[in-house]
């Protein structure tokens, strides 16, 4: 018997283009000449609300149809950038990213509704939901990261509308995204 196609997948919030095209940009300027970080790609930028690990791909659509169920009436979240964090906060990070300011809630509120959805798919994290973007990893093998340092980011709030299921396929040079299914908000 065959064993049926597995697909790493996670369940984000798409950023709009202009504010995607724009944090890309600074955020290029302030890895500039880094050899210690590894840069998201611009069209991966976007928000975790769900990370589901490996799936049977069969069960792509069944998932997002779970993960999109609870989202009518809801809001797209209007976020703001709020500054760079380096994960973990101490000792050496894995990463960087940009926190993300949801004033009114509505980005807790999309992440809530989707996985209160996915409860046959995935066990969420005890942590609490944090909206950022991964920005930059660390490269492996380097101990000690040097904080992303640079000018603030100018951004005005924006509007996320659109929840996307994504099959992440894992690269020597970083994973790429296909997107399986999409809700707008």
């Amino acid at each position: 018997m065959e064993k049926p196609e597995r697909a790493r997948l996670f369940v984000a919030l798409d950023l709009p283009e202009p504010e995607r095209s724009g944090i890309a940009a600074w955020r290029d300027e302030l890895v500039e000449g880094r050899s210690d970080l590894r840069p998201v790609r611009a069209d991966a930028l976007h928000v975790t609300l769900a990370f589901l690990g490996w799936q049977e791909a069969a069960e792509a659509p069944a998932i997002a149809e779970a993960a999109f169920g609870g989202l009518s009436g809801i809001s797209a979240p209007v976020l703001r950038a709020a500054g760079v964090k380096p994960i973990p906060p101490r000792g050496g990070p894995r990463l960087f990213a940009l926190d993300l300011e949801d004033p009114e809630g509505a980005c807790l509120a999309v992440q809530q509704a989707v996985a209160g959805g996915l409860v046959d798919f995935y066990e969420p994290e005890k942590r609490a939901f944090w909206p950022h973007v991964t920005l930059a990893r660390v490269k492996k093998g380097v101990r000690r990261a040097a904080p992303l340092e640079g000018p603030p980011l100018s951004s005005e709030p924006f509007s996320a509308g659109e929840v996307v299921l994504y099959r992440s396929i894992l690269r020597p040079d970083g994973a790429r995204y296909e997107p399986q299914a999409k809700r707008a908000l």
